[in-house]
C-alpha cells in the first residue's frame, strides 16, 4: 500500500463525501480509491468512514485522523516545494476559478511574466462568475469580485475595483443623456441586469457631495457573465455597471460614453478565497501575491476622485 496516496485519497473522500467524486477529482477510479481506504482502514485497524447509499461521513476516529492528515499532505507538499538542490521556485498543479473578464483582459496577458518566475507551476484554471463548491470541484482558490457570501470560505482581500455607468451612443441616441442618476428608474431607461451568486443585483448607489441615490433600473436583459454585461452594454440594450478597466479601451473607441462623472460609486471588492482545511501552499502563496502585485501593476486598484 502507498501511504501517501491512501491518506490522499481518504481526504478526498471525506472532502467530497463521495467516493466516486474522490475518485474524478484524483483522476483515478473509483475501485482505486475504494481499495486505498479499505487498505488504510485495515492498516490502522480503525473504521474511518461510515457508508451509505447515499453520502459518505467520517466517523469520529476518521475525523480525529483526517485533521491530522491534511496537515500531514501540506508538510510534505512544502517539503517538496523547499528543496533548495533542485528546484528553488513552487511546483504542482494549481486549480483556480477566476471571472471571465478579469481572466481575458488581466490575468491571461500577464502569464507569460507569471511562467518566467514559476516555470513548474501548472495552473488549470476555470473562467466563470458561477457559484463554484470548491470541495467538490476541488479547487485550491477562486478570485471574486463583489462582498462574499459563503462566510465558511478563508478570504483575503486583494485590492478594489473603481466601478462606473456606461452606456453605448446608440442607447443614448434613443433614450437621451440622462442628467440625473435616478432617471434610471424610469422610462425610457433601462439597465443591463446583472445576477449575482446571491440573486440579482440591478441595486446600485451613486452619491455625490451629501446627496445619494438608490437607482433599481428596469431591465431587459439579464446575464450572470461580465463579458455578457460588456457586449449588452455595447449593444444598447441599457445602462451597464461596469469595473472601469473593462470599460477604458471601448471608451476611448468611441464605443461607450462614462455617465454621471461628478458622482461617486462604492468601489468592488476583490477576493481570494479558499476553503478553511485547504492547506496554503508556496504556489498559492506565490499566485496570491503575484495577482496582488498585478492589480498594482495595472492601476486597477480603486481612485477616490477618478
Amino acid at each position: 500500500m502507498d501511504r501517501f496516496n491512501a491518506m490522499q485519497a481518504f481526504a478526498r473522500v471525506v472532502e467530497t463525501g463521495s467516493f466516486t467524486k474522490a475518485a474524478e477529482t484524483l483522476q483515478i477510479s473509483k475501485t482505486s480509491v475504494t481499495q486505498l481506504v479499505q487498505q488504510l482502514e485495515a492498516r490502522l485497524r480503525v473504521k474511518l468512514l461510515n457508508r451509505t447509499t447515499r453520502k459518505v461521513n467520517a466517523t469520529a476516529d476518521g475525523a480525529a485522523y483526517y485533521e491530522r492528515v491534511i496537515k500531514l499532505l501540506a508538510d510534505m507538499d512544502d517539503a517538496e516545494t523547499s528543496l533548495s538542490n533542485a528546484v528553488v521556485s513552487p511546483r504542482g498543479r494549481l486549480r483556480v476559478d477566476v471571472p471571465s473578464p478579469f481572466a481575458r483582459m488581466v490575468l491571461i496577458p500577464a502569464l507569460p511574466g507569471f511562467y518566467a518566475q514559476y516555470p513548474d507551476i501548472q495552473l488549470d484554471m476555470g473562467v466563470s462568475d458561477r457559484l463554484v463548491d470548491l470541495i467538490d470541484e476541488n479547487v485550491d482558490c477562486v478570485v471574486r469580485g463583489g462582498e462574499l457570501t459563503d462566510l465558511s470560505l478563508v478570504a483575503r482581500r486583494i485590492g478594489e475595483l473603481s466601478v462606473g455607468v456606461y452606456a453605448a451612443p446608440s442607447y443614448l441616441q434613443k433614450a437621451g443623456v440622462p442628467s440625473h442618476p435616478s432617471a434610471l428608474s424610469a422610462p425610457p431607461h433601462y439597465i443591463v441586469g446583472f445576477k449575482w451568486r446571491a440573486g440579482l443585483a440591478s441595486l446600485y448607489t451613486p452619491y455625490h457631495e451629501t446627496e445619494s441615490v438608490s437607482v433599481q433600473g428596469r431591465h431587459r436583459i439579464t446575464v450572470d457573465d461580465g463579458n455578457a454585461a460588456l457586449a449588452a452594454g455595447l449593444a444598447g440594450l441599457g445602462t451597464i455597471l461596469l469595473p472601469d478597466y473593462m470599460a477604458r479601451e471601448h471608451v476611448a473607441r468611441g464605443e461607450l460614453v462614462p455617465l454621471f462623472e461628478e458622482w461617486h460609486l462604492d468601489p468592488m471588492p476583490m477576493f481570494i478565497a479558499f476553503p478553511p482545511n485547504r492547506h496554503v501552499s508556496a504556489k498559492l502563496r506565490v499566485f496570491i501575491d503575484w495577482v496582488i502585485a498585478l492589480m498594482n501593476e495595472r492601476e486597477l486598484g480603486h481612485k477616490p476622485n477618478r
